[in-house]
């Protein structure tokens, strides 16, 4: 990397990360608002409140990363503008195709940080702030689930009415369906530990139903095999925003094996696959505005600009996300389109740039 892609991408840098700190301070400002009815129930307080929007500022950040990294870009670049910095590199001979590739260059490492983000640090913080609320408040162990979990294996659906941790369920109801979907048997079980590859399960009860009749069974104890395992309850119990992207592959692996719908999941899958690309794409957005209308404009004006075209690009992907779900569009089409539009909008502006 050259000594002028360098400069151009520590000025970048240094309005990200001003943008970057503002923003997330308003937005963990509003999240600490926004759950402040919930302090009082059972220990959460304003001390536990602090450490659970502070957890979520990952999260926020992955979230409003591609806004930031525009609206970076247009104040990096439009403090070079403002200072003649960028003409003066136009009359030595840099080409428009050079200052967009080093902005590009600080999109692969912003997009680098995007995948961080995504992968580790955010699906951490909303894992552990929700632990963090359900713990002080039920005053139970961390880990238990707040509602009742409802899978399906084969031609079995369970009920978790209590997810005591990842190996340990409780309150259990299974049923086996027909291949006419009737109910072929009930299962209750009080207690269940997996252990060794195996659930063993404590307190069961189950009936059979059959034309004659039915008939109910018990047992003291009972090994039970099958694909469910604690893996499986550790990715169901969490949202789809909070796993990593390999969590989220297992999950729908998971799915088709059971002939489930996993099209909400596939759809997260696919923006998380994009969203370093948008990250990138956003920040070259920015480049033909600021050689452009925004030249000659104040640092005030170019925000404006800028939070403008994030709120238009934050609408669009979310319009597009959501139709492609409804109309069962490929799940990196919906999350790739807004993209890949805003990409080539910037191409052809810097091509007319002169």
């Amino acid at each position: 990397m050259s000594r002028l892609s360098r400069y151009i991408i520590a000025h970048i840098f240094g309005l990200t990360a001003i943008v970057a700190l503002a923003l997330l301070a308003i937005h963990t400002f509003v999240s600490f608002v926004a759950q402040i009815d919930e302090i009082g129930i059972g220990r959460f307080g304003y001390r536990e409140l602090l450490l659970y929007t502070l957890w979520l500022a990952p999260s926020g950040l992955y979230v409003m990363l591609p806004i930031v990294a525009m609206l970076g870009t247009l104040m990096g670049l439009g403090t070079l503008a403002s200072q003649s910095e960028l003409t003066a590199m136009r009359a030595a001979g840099v080409s428009l195709l050079r200052l967009g590739m080093a902005t590009l260059g600080g999109g692969l490492l912003l997009g680098a940080l995007c995948v961080v983000l995504g992968d580790w640090l955010a699906p951490r913080g909303q894992v552990e702030a929700e632990l963090l609320m359900s713990e002080a408040q039920s005053g139970r162990p961390a880990g238990v689930a707040r509602r009742p979990v409802w899978l399906r294996e084969g031609d079995r659906v369970f009920r978790i009415r209590n997810l005591v941790a990842e190996d340990h369920i409780a309150d259990v109801e299974i049923y086996t369906l027909g291949p006419d979907l009737n109910l072929r048997t009930a299962m209750t079980v009080d207690e269940g530990h997996y252990r060794d590859g195996a659930w063993q399960f404590r307190g069961v009860r189950r009936t059979d139903f059959s034309a004659s009749g039915a008939r109910v069974f018990e047992q003291a104890e009972l090994d039970w095999q099958g694909t469910l395992s604690p893996e499986v309850l550790h990715l169901f119990v969490l949202e789809a925003d909070a796993l990593s992207t390999s969590g989220l592959v297992r999950l729908l692996g998971y799915l088709r094996e059971n002939n489930l719908d996993g099209s909400a999941y596939a759809l997260v899958l696919a923006r998380k696959i994009v969203a370093p690309f948008t990250v990138m794409a956003m920040m070259l957005f920015a480049v033909p505005f600021v050689l452009g209308p925004l030249r000659n404009t104040g640092a005030g004006q170019r925000l404006f600009v800028g939070v403008l075209i994030g709120l238009l690009f934050y609408v669009v992907n979310e319009v597009s996300a959501n139709t492609g779900q409804l109309y069962g569009w490929n799940p990196l089409l919906s999350a790739g389109a807004p993209t890949l539009a805003f990409a080539l909008f910037a191409l052809w502006r810097l091509h007319r740039v002169r």
